[in-house]
């Protein structure tokens, strides 16, 4: 390298769908990858036309989303080791859940941008494998390697935690007993033990099979590699949502927030969109890591003996 050089940022490539409102998100996205480089004018115009081509598509594939097939998968056994893994159990015990085998195309969905350079490594991972065991290990990665940690204490009451993985997340907070805690020696005799939970969620293939409509809730990066991969359908774990209200218990953000776009709409976003050269922009995003900062505190203090 020579001297002054300055050494180019690591990018990945996204894909980003295009042409639903709101259009200042699509230009805020790109503007912060691209800087001061990124072509107003020329972006708009793009926009507009996957707009035009999107307003076709409502009139041609009015209620394409409507009454998506769930059949049973093959084999069933498959589906009951996930069914019954503890990790399934705990994090979707709110609504009923079951394994069904989902068409791809016709999923909704509310992710905006897929990381293709992920897809690659998904798909690397299967090694063109097509066989049942490959398809449920990649829609169901209960026995995955975990990506890398850095962790390192940052303050006398703060911790730091950080992955090149967006999944890495705060995953509970929970009183545990001493005994629950195996190889620490404390300074004294604890009295009980709060556990501040760091890690990755489950990210199975799931989706949320409401009013009528399956709407992918987890894995979208993996729903991606296997139909670019050829295969039209998958097995998925569907969570049963039977009104609106328990979606803002078990989704979050953009679902909750614009329902009516993915659950009225006459033909909402596919996961067929992404492959639609109309309505996809690629383009390079600069790589980044997640840090997930976990500060605490304490207080004591004496009341009057009752």
């Amino acid at each position: 390298m020579e001297l002054g050089a300055e050494r180019a940022s690591p990018t990945d490539r996204h894909v980003y769908l295009i042409g639903r409102p709101p259009m200042g998100e699509f230009l805020g996205f790109i503007t912060e990858a691209q800087g001061a480089s990124a072509n107003l004018s020329q972006l708009g115009d793009e926009w507009r036309r996957a707009n035009d081509h999107i307003l076709e598509l409502e009139q041609s594939e009015m209620g394409i989303a409507d009454n998506p097939s769930l059949t049973d998968p093959e084999p069933m056994h498959r589906a009951d080791e996930v069914l019954n893994h503890p990790v399934v159990k705990r994090a979707y015990s709110i609504v009923p859940f079951s394994v069904k085998m989902v068409e791809l195309d016709r999923l909704v969905v509310y992710q905006k941008h897929i990381n293709v350079d992920f897809v690659e490594q998904l798909k690397a991972s299967m090694s063109g494998r097509t066989d049942v065991d490959s398809l449920y290990s990649m829609a169901f990665p209960l026995h995955r390697d975990l990506p890398h940690v850095s962790r390192a204490r940052t303050a006398q009451n703060a911790f730091a935690f950080v992955s090149p993985s967006s999944d890495i997340r705060l995953l509970d907070a929970v009183v545990l007993e001493p005994d629950q805690v195996i190889g620490y020696q404390p300074a004294g005799f604890p009295a009980g033990i709060v556990a501040l939970v760091v890690g990755f969620g489950s990210n199975l293939l799931s989706a949320i099979h409401v009013e009528d409509r399956l709407v992918l809730s987890n894995g979208s990066h993996r729903a991606y590699a296997l139909r670019d991969l050829g295969f039209t359908h998958a097995p998925f774990l569907v969570q049963h949502v039977s009104r609106r209200e328990e979606l803002s218990v078990i989704s979050r953000g953009e679902l909750v927030d614009r329902t009516d776009v993915y659950l009225k709409s006459p033909r909402p976003p596919i996961l067929r969109d992404y492959f639609d050269p109309l309505l996809r922009k690629e383009i390079d995003v600069p790589a980044k890591v997640r840090q997930v900062r976990i500060a605490f505190g304490d207080e004591t203090l004496d009341f009057p003996r009752q």
